[in-house]
């Protein structure tokens, strides 16, 4: 997303000027203006936006859905078209997202996973695999759900600023449940393995919100992801 990307550099007055100069646009419209996203203003330096390529950058709407109403009031954007939310609606809309890049990894991990389990002192034994493996792809599911699912949904009710430790808590909340339903494993050294599993990788998968969420900063996450 824009936000993500400005953050990050990317979306930035050299990259938006390469593209117009590309495609030639001042020789496919009249004028020398680029509305520009607003979310994008932390990448985008207007100024030597129009030394590189000869358009001025204006900062349009939030919303790409408000541009029509942003041109008739004479390229002015109002109170609305500045304010910015993150409702339960626009936070659900991540998930799909969240959730398809992590299915990928899921599939692998659950390969070494099964692979890992079966090792014993009979070197290997399909039996264990199953069993252990079977135990501990469920865990990773549950961290998934935890990290993609759980924590987007929960945002405004889950202690803290930092995506790792909101996605920390909902882990574990979720390998809490999980390994007391195993009941023979709740109390031992396995199960506490499961439940740092569980925490572990749904903290690191919370942290995929943070170039999505409009109230984190560029020195935050850098400092949360150190």
């Amino acid at each position: 997303n824009i936000w993500c990307a400005a953050g990050k550099g990317s979306f930035c007055a050299d990259e938006i000027a390469l593209q117009v100069l590309r495609d030639r646009l001042d020789q496919v419209v009249s004028h020398r203006e680029l509305i520009l996203p607003q979310l994008g203003a932390t990448g985008v330096a207007a100024l030597e936006l129009k030394k590189k390529c000869g358009f001025a950058g204006i900062f349009g709407p939030l919303r790409a859905a408000d541009i029509r109403r942003f041109l008739a009031n004479n390229k002015k954007a109002d109170e609305s078209m500045r304010a910015v939310t993150f409702s339960l609606g626009e936070r659900l809309v991540l998930v799909p997202v969240e959730i398809s890049l992590a299915w990928k990894l899921f599939a692998l991990a659950t390969l070494l996973i099964f692979l890992l389990s079966g090792i014993g002192p009979g070197i290997f034994s399909l039996q264990a695999a199953w069993h252990r493996g079977l135990t501990a792809t469920g865990a990773t599911l549950l961290a998934i759900l935890a990290g993609a699912v759980a924590t987007p949904l929960l945002l405004p009710w889950l202690p803290g600023r930092q995506f790792w430790l909101k996605g920390m808590q909902a882990g574990g909340i979720f390998g809490l449940a999980y390994i007391l339903s195993l009941k023979e494993t709740a109390w031992s050294l396995p199960g506490a393995g499961l439940w740092l599993w569980t925490v572990a990788v749904a903290s690191y998968l919370a942290m995929n919100y943070t170039g999505s969420t409009p109230f984190t900063s560029i020195s935050g996450v850098k400092k949360e992801m150190r």
